[in-house]
């Protein structure tokens, strides 16, 4: 039973795992001066994902970036069209 219980936790952890390294892969970053760069332009769409405290402490804000909380992605994630690029950031 002890090895069942094993296996089936192994292949809980690869199904979770796998699609999120697989996501992870597609996902590019970008450096501050390449986000300058889009900045302004109406198919970017900005998210402040810092923590409540980590954002209302910070002096630094991006004008037009949208705070949003980094622990519930399913409540906003889909409210967005697919066809914007998207950056999150946590400075």
């Amino acid at each position: 039973m002890e090895n069942a219980m094993k296996t089936a936790l192994l292949f809980l952890v690869l199904t979770l795992l796998v699609p999120v390294s697989a996501i992870a892969s597609e996902v590019k970053t970008i450096d501050k001066d390449g986000l300058k760069g889009l900045l302004g332009s109406e198919n970017l769409v900005l998210f402040d994902v810092r923590t409540g405290s980590d954002w209302s402490a910070s002096e630094f804000k991006i004008k037009g970036a949208i705070r949003v909380e980094p622990g519930d992605v399913p409540a906003w994630a889909g409210s967005y069209p697919k066809e914007k690029t998207y950056v999150l950031y946590c400075a």
